[in-house]
């Protein structure tokens, strides 16, 4: 469901390309154990499994080529160096970065954004703006919050409609009017599974001279990025959504910003010089990596991109497409479901999409209670809010049930949701 472009998708450089679905389970530990085959792992948006290559490759460094990096003047520091830089380099080169040092890597999307919120908010004056959007998870909300508390800001929140279409209209007119500082905003929403136009969004605010920052945690999972076509400022996501460890992300910036922004944290190898009347700070990336880094972690994302580029996008884009279609003819022909999202909308001319997501409720029956009784038949879903209040409440709901896809997921994990469903609704009307 996600739309191709030119500045979006690109072929896969790798000579060996795999297919995506039921083929690809065999990489994953997660599905070979005595309960694999009768698991329908529906909830990859959260946080997707592990290839084998993944813990293969953190295993390997941990138990026999482990050292700190940077400060050993041995040959086993400098060989971990060198791994942790290559980290650096395959993040890069997976998101378009025209340099590694425009890649700085933090625990993970929430912490890059709160590492932008924090330095830039330094720059930022009682008064200025941020603007976000309903749409956005709480790690691009809450930080923003935190920052408009202690520095006086304003935050001001674009709308979306009752498919849970981004406002466009509202967005321009809010940035032709009152520019923001800094237009922080997701690229797939994890609600609704929604995909904003980027290239679009980000064109629009630097025609007012507003910089942009891009939540991608659910997006890079789904689309080739390109940090340098789409022209954005900043843009974040984490690891443990790409097939990587938990505990890693990272943070892309314009050279320019990442130059001109403070420190987030002080510590270890974010200095250049250090004494009793004050310190000085390393060049980026550096500057804001202090103390010793997730090295094993930050290796596990690098074979995690290794992995995902063994894979054509085009062709996770058709498998993509084909399950989520199947699901959502699914749960929409299923008695007692309601169906949410752009999709919905489409007979209305939605201008956005829907990838990987489906948000559902049973009726009579709650969403924690049907993801309980799913998770007795071997399904695994989500359920709750999805750390998205101002998305859930926009559409007048509490919650949702909430199946996500990823490149393992295939229509049989479908077929179980939808028998989990009229199980729980036999549950409960009577």
């Amino acid at each position: 469901m996600i739309p191709e472009s030119k500045n979006m998708v690109s072929e896969s450089k790798s000579n060996t390309l795999r297919v995506p679905g039921s083929a690809v389970r065999g990489d994953f530990p997660f599905f070979d154990d005595e309960h694999g085959p009768t698991r329908a792992f529906l909830d990859t948006a959260a946080s997707a499994q592990k290839p084998r290559i993944v813990v293969e490759a953190m295993q390997d460094f941990l138990l026999h080529e482990y050292a700190n990096i940077h400060r050993g003047a041995y040959d086993l520091s400098a060989q971990a160096t060198a791994r942790y830089d290559a980290a650096r380099e395959k993040v890069g080169n997976f998101i378009g970065a025209p340099d590694p040092r425009t890649v700085v890597f933090t625990r993970g999307a929430t912490e890059a954004i709160n590492l932008v919120a924090y330095s830039l908010g330094e720059q930022l004056k009682e008064g200025d703006v941020i603007a976000l959007s309903v749409l956005e998870h709480h790690s691009n909300i809450v930080p923003w919050q935190i920052l408009a508390e202690r520095k006086k800001l304003h935050l001001n929140f674009v709308g979306i409609d009752k498919h849970a279409n981004l406002n466009m209209e509202e967005l321009r007119s809010l940035l032709e009017t009152n520019p923001p500082a800094l237009l922080a905003i997701t690229g797939l929403s994890n609600a609704f599974g929604t995909v904003t136009p980027l290239k679009e969004i980000i064109a629009m605010a630097h025609k007012q001279g507003v910089k942009v920052l891009v939540d991608a945690a659910q997006l890079i999972v789904h689309t080739s990025i390109d940090v340098k076509e789409l022209d954005v400022d900043f843009l974040v996501f984490s690891g443990h959504k790409l097939y990587g460890p938990t505990g890693i992300g990272a943070l892309y910036a314009k050279y320019e910003h990442l130059e001109s922004l403070p420190p987030f944290q002080g510590g270890g190898d974010m200095i250049s010089q250090v004494s009793t009347e004050g310190s000085s700070w390393a060049l980026p990336p550096q500057k804001f990596e202090a103390g010793t880094p997730a090295i094993a972690e930050a290796i596990g994302l690098g074979a995690a991109i290794d992995f995902m580029k063994s894979f054509r996008f085009e062709d996770l884009h058709e498998h993509e497409r084909r399950v989520f279609e199947y699901g959502y003819s699914s749960l929409e022909k299923e008695e007692g479901v309601t169906l949410y999202g752009p999709v919905t909308g489409k007979s209305a001319d939605s201008v956005m999409y829907q990838a990987s997501i489906l948000p559902f409720t049973v009726e009579g029956a709650h969403p924690h209670d049907v993801a309980s009784i799913a998770d007795t038949l071997g399904v695994q879903i989500r359920a709750g809010h999805h750390c998205a209040m101002p998305a859930i409440k926009a559409l007048g709901l509490q919650s949702t049930c909430r199946a996500s896809l990823g490149l393992y997921s295939e229509t049989s994990d479908i077929d179980m949701l939808i028998e989990s469903i009229r199980h729980a609704r036999k549950i409960f009307s009577g």
